[in-house]
Formats: structure tokens, C-alpha cells, sequence
């Protein structure tokens, strides 16, 4: 499948020159950009949305009378990405259950 680009609104095949300097740019980005730091960022920020989600849980406010299932989940996701050191152990991260569900 050739790589494309859009020219006032129309899908245009990239020229070999053009590929070669896209091949160039993600190898540049790679470099900088290892794979084991590419997972973690896609963990961390799922970890953070689910953190998020639930932040009305602990607040003083909350209508839940126990929050220790809440406070426990909550530290589950941030304990998630210890001693993590390949992407293949980040890939197997499976993400605790939310209490109630």
C-alpha cells in the first residue's frame, strides 16, 4: 500500500523521492521515540483517563459513603506501570476492575 498525501483536497501517491524522505523523517522519530517509551506513553495516558473518570469518587463531597473500594482502585491504576520494562509486559497490562461494575 503506497502512502499518500492530500493536494487541495485530493489523495495523491507520494513520489519515491517523497517516500524516502518520509522514511527518513519516521526513522528520525523512532530514534528518538523507542518503542518501550511509545507504550508507556499509550499506557500512562489510558491509566490517567481512568484515574480522571473517577476523581468525583473520592471527593468529600461524593455521594459514596465507603470510598476504600474507590481509593483502592484508584491506587491499583497508579501502581499499574511499576516495574514495567518491556513493551511486551505493557501490552499485557490488564486494568483493574472499576468497583460496582
Amino acid at each position: 500500500m503506497s502512502r499518500h498525501k492530500l493536494v487541495d483536497g485530493v489523495k495523491i501517491n507520494l513520489t519515491p523521492a517523497e517516500e524516502a524522505e518520509r522514511d527518513s523523517q519516521e526513522q528520525a522519530w523512532l530514534a528518538k521515540n523507542p518503542p518501550f517509551d511509545i507504550a508507556m506513553r499509550s499506557l500512562r495516558r489510558e491509566r490517567n483517563n481512568k484515574l480522571a473518570e473517577t476523581d468525583w469518587t473520592v471527593l468529600p463531597d461524593s455521594p459514596i459513603a465507603d470510598k476504600t473500594a474507590w481509593q483502592t482502585y484508584r491506587q491499583e491504576l497508579r501502581d499499574i506501570t511499576n516495574g514495567l520494562t518491556t513493551v511486551e509486559q505493557v501490552e499485557a497490562v490488564e486494568f483493574p476492575t472499576k468497583p460496582g461494575a
